[in-house]
């Protein structure tokens, strides 16, 4: 996996570039958030191809484990994609509920992406 760190007003913010498979365990996620951690970045942006489609099936609990994790290491996940068209009530819900807070969240593009995790 190739990650980028980029300094956005001197923050670092890691970006997964090259992802070999889409990451779908809690122990994927912790091994990326160690190897951001290393790079000195507690900020990730990723796009929402590169997280298994079991985070976006609150059925599963993946997503509420990720959350988790993100919340306990206070370290802040931003996905970008295009979440206009989910028909689940409670994936908008939670989506609507992660944007509130200050660990994870769901956005458009990169731009609102750096907007959430460096204010």
């Amino acid at each position: 996996m190739i990650i980028t760190t980029h300094r956005i007003n001197d923050i670092p913010v890691a970006v997964p570039e090259e992802v070999e498979k889409p990451f779908g365990t809690v122990q994927e996620i912790l091994d990326l958030m160690a190897d951001v951690h290393y790079r000195g970045a507690r900020k990730i942006i990723l796009r929402k191809e590169q997280l298994t489609p079991a985070f976006f099936d609150l059925k599963t609990g993946f997503a509420g484990e990720v959350l988790q994790k993100f919340a306990n290491y206070y370290m802040q996940l931003a996905i970008i994609g295009d979440f206009s068209q989910i028909r689940s009530k409670s994936l908008q819900d939670f989506i609507r509920e992660s944007n509130k807070g200050k660990q994870v969240f769901f956005v458009g593009n990169t731009q609102e992406a750096i907007q959430y995790l460096t204010r």
